[in-house]
């Protein structure tokens, strides 16, 4: 029996707009943990929280569909940094709040929270099964570029996870290193966006891809602090 549902769609003209969502009874609970064998629904009301997911998945985000019924986000943590393992987790839990939320353990000195919804793919705008992020040029949406707020959320989710703080010569230094020139031109777009200025290196590498890497020194500490910055 389909019931219907008021959510939030994300375009990629960038505005929010209400759309009826039928949820149906395509996923198991046992594959994914979702009450009620409903469709995955996202809570997407609190935009600087959606940002910030974005960010996260943009760094270290993998989207895959191993069942082939629900869409699977799987971000992978160093397990040194506890405090930002639990940020995530609980980040997903209130933007996907009827859905299982799952650390799985590499073995690597490494983890994966794991997140199943059909609406994983709409939100980010790349698939699980178009190949990796560098093949699908993915980018930052529209509608965060046009924000301030949205853009300081997004490049905090980006820094805690692909991101570094570290000191040089005793200077503190903010640091994101991408292989990716299309999400490289959005963070170039969104520090803009927030008065910061970055020195960027593009080194060619031996597979012909350009490592694109951004220093922040001017300034690192207040970046760090006005992004919400916390990656311990």
């Amino acid at each position: 029996m389909y019931q219907m549902f008021l959510c939030y769609s994300m375009v990629d003209a960038g505005v929010m707009e209400w759309q009826t969502c039928s949820t149906q009874n395509a996923v198991t609970a046992r594959s994914c943990g979702f009450k009620s064998h409903l469709q995955h629904m996202l809570n997407l009301t609190d935009k600087i929280l959606v940002s910030y997911i974005i960010g996260v998945a943009l760094g270290d985000g993998n989207l895959s569909n191993p069942n082939g019924r629900a869409v699977r986000l799987r971000i992978t943590c160093d397990l040194k940094y506890p405090f930002l393992i639990s940020k995530i987790e609980q980040s997903l839990k209130k933007l996907a709040p009827q859905n299982k939320v799952s650390r799985i353990n590499r073995g690597d000195r490494a983890i994966d929270i794991s997140c199943y919804s059909n609406q994983w793919e709409q939100l980010f705008g790349w698939k699980a099964y178009g190949g990796s992020k560098i093949k699908q040029s993915v980018y930052v949406p529209n509608w965060i570029l046009r924000n301030k707020k949205f853009c300081r959320a997004c490049l905090c989710g980006l820094w805690e996870t692909d991101g570094s703080v570290y000191k040089d010569r005793k200077y503190l230094t903010a640091n994101f290193v991408t292989q990716i020139p299309s999400l490289a031109r959005c963070v170039q777009k969104m520090l803009s966006i927030t008065n910061y200025r970055a020195s960027i290196q593009r080194l060619i590498l031996s597979n012909n891809r350009v490592k694109f890497t951004f220093r922040i020194h001017r300034n690192a500490s207040q970046f760090i602090k006005e992004m919400s910055i916390d990656k311990r």
